[in-house]
Order: C-alpha cells, then sequence, then structure tokens
C-alpha cells in the first residue's frame, strides 16, 4: 500500500475537470436563481477573536486561520498582515471569475497568476497625521494569462473579470458598513 497518489493527472485532464466544476456550477445557480430569485442574496458571516500581540484568529465557518502583524507594526509575525490577507482576497478572487468567465465565454485559459502591490501610509494608523487614508491609496494587479488565445481574446475576458469580480468591486467602491458596538 502506498500513501502517495502516483497516478497520472494531466494538465488536460485538470482542465477538463475545471470546466465541469464550472459549468456544473453556473447551470446549478442559473436554475437556483430562475426557480428563486431570492437565492441569489447571500450573506457572510465570519468571526474574529484577538489573540498574541496583536494577532486574531478568524472562524469562517469551518475554516479557521490567523491574521497578525510584523514585528515593526507590534505583532508577532506568526501569519500575514489585515492588508496582505486583502490582496490575497483580491487576488483569489480574480483567479476564480478568470477561470469562470473563461469557461462561460469558450476562451481557453492554461494559466493564471496574479501578482498584487498596495501602497499604505501608515501615518494614519498611528495618529500621526489624519490628513491621509488609513487604507490603501492604490493597487496594482499583474495579471499574466497563459494559454492559446489572441490578446483581443484576453483583454475581453479582463473587461469580464473586471465587470464581475466581487473582490475589485469591493476595492473599487464604497461599500455601506455599519459599526456596532456590543
Amino acid at each position: 500500500m502506498t500513501l502517495i497518489d502516483d497516478s497520472p493527472t494531466t494538465t488536460t485532464d485538470l482542465a477538463a475537470e475545471r470546466a465541469e466544476r464550472l459549468t456544473a456550477a453556473g447551470a446549478a445557480w442559473g436554475e437556483r436563481i430562475a426557480a428563486a430569485p431570492g437565492s441569489a442574496k447571500l450573506s457572510y458571516r465570519v468571526s474574529g477573536r484577538g489573540t498574541g500581540s496583536v494577532a486574531t484568529e478568524i472562524t469562517a465557518g469551518k475554516h479557521r486561520f490567523l491574521v497578525d502583524e510584523p514585528d515593526a507594526l507590534a505583532g508577532d509575525d506568526a501569519a500575514a498582515s489585515p492588508v496582505e490577507f486583502a490582496l490575497g482576497a483580491l487576488i483569489s478572487c480574480q483567479v476564480v471569475v478568470y477561470r469562470l468567465y473563461a469557461q462561460a465565454l469558450g476562451i481557453v485559459l492554461d494559466d493564471v497568476e496574479i501578482d498584487a502591490e498596495g501602497d499604505l501610509d501608515v501615518r494614519k494608523l498611528f495618529g500621526i497625521d489624519e490628513s491621509g487614508r488609513a487604507g490603501f491609496s492604490a493597487v496594482r494587479l499583474n495579471v499574466k494569462l497563459r494559454g492559446p488565445e489572441s490578446a483581443e481574446r484576453y483583454a475581453e475576458l479582463q473587461a469580464a473579470v473586471d465587470a464581475h469580480c466581487p473582490v475589485l468591486d469591493l476595492f473599487q467602491n464604497p461599500v455601506p458598513t455599519t459599526v456596532t458596538l456590543g
């Protein structure tokens, strides 16, 4: 008995499986929403509890993860920082939506890789200067798409992703947010 699965899985097999899952999910959601339009509105609930110096243990459904700050920001550097998680959320949402819309538009996408950079001035965070933003002043994404399609087809895909990516929308538009002290 071996614990290592050494059965050959090709990139073609993985792409076919991904295409099947994306198509099935899209069809299922389409049917569900057609039958009950209210089912399109989802609510997400995540909770966090302070731990360590300034770290937070996050619980999201059955998943748990740690968020921390580097030493220079009073953390223990035990995990990525909140702003790094924000950039990671943006990247991962982009990957999902690139794959989803490539499938929907019939665009062959062999691979997607994204790098993100965000500029943050900590003067507001530390109360040194109240005039600037506390969050990112700019975010840059560098998206690398690999596959046999033309640059025009990948530009079409990018336009679809930019119009439909939920986390990109969070970065680009203000979201009404209520904070209640309990």
